[in-house]
């Protein structure tokens, strides 16, 4: 399939998220927003059943979200993508609280964990193009009373990323190494998209 330029065509994000939302903004993608819906707390429960690995859950939930506004919108080419954070074994959600968001803290504190980032491409319901990405981040040991400052400082903001931290921002302060593509860890393997979406002539070369 081969996407002509001179009919450009309608690129729609299946997520919430602002991160993604930005990051396409700011490397000149025009899209739109639309969230999927769907049982994200069910997939992952059983992927822990199944003892699937943190990749494959990602991948799916990517691709569900994807393909789910896909379905509605045939002619539009569709980005979902889906993050998960693994630390030794054990995944966390987004924080739905201050609270929640100090707990998540203190548990990665000193601590390496992993960031798995997936985005999948549908078009006409069908998944076109996929990738997994991983970035490992170690967070350093800081005081209690840093965390304090920087929860202050960040307020309800930690709750948008499932590490309770946004690495574009304050949140720096708490890793002492990170390995691993930037764009991943901010939510989207921006470049191998971009260059799909050349390949394709979705977007000039």
């Amino acid at each position: 399939m081969r996407m002509a330029s001179d009919h450009p065509m309608e690129i729609i994000l299946a997520s919430a998220s602002q991160s993604r939302a930005a990051l396409l903004a700011g490397a000149g993608i025009d899209v739109l927003i639309e969230p999927a819906d769907i049982d994200e707390s069910s997939v992952k429960d059983d992927g822990l059943r199944t003892q699937a690995s943190v990749d494959t859950v990602a991948a799916l939930l990517a691709r569900q979200k994807a393909q789910k506004i896909s379905d509605a919108r045939p002619n539009a080419l569709v980005i979902g993508a889906d993050q998960m954070l693994d630390c030794g074994g054990k995944w966390l959600d987004k924080p739905n609280s201050l609270t929640a968001a100090g707990d998540t803290l203190r548990l990665l504190r000193g601590k390496s964990h992993d960031l798995v980032t997936s985005v999948s491409v549908a078009y006409k319901g069908t998944e076109i193009w996929a990738l997994t990405d991983r970035a490992k981040l170690l967070m350093r040991d800081f005081s209690d009373d840093f965390l304090d400052t920087y929860l202050s400082y960040v307020g309800d903001d930690v709750m948008l990323s499932v590490g309770a931290y946004q690495l574009e921002g304050l949140g720096a302060q708490l890793f002492e190494r990170i390995d691993g593509d930037y764009f991943t860890i901010l939510g989207l393997p921006l470049l191998p998209l971009l260059g799909f979406l050349r390949e394709r002539n979705v977007i000039g070369q």
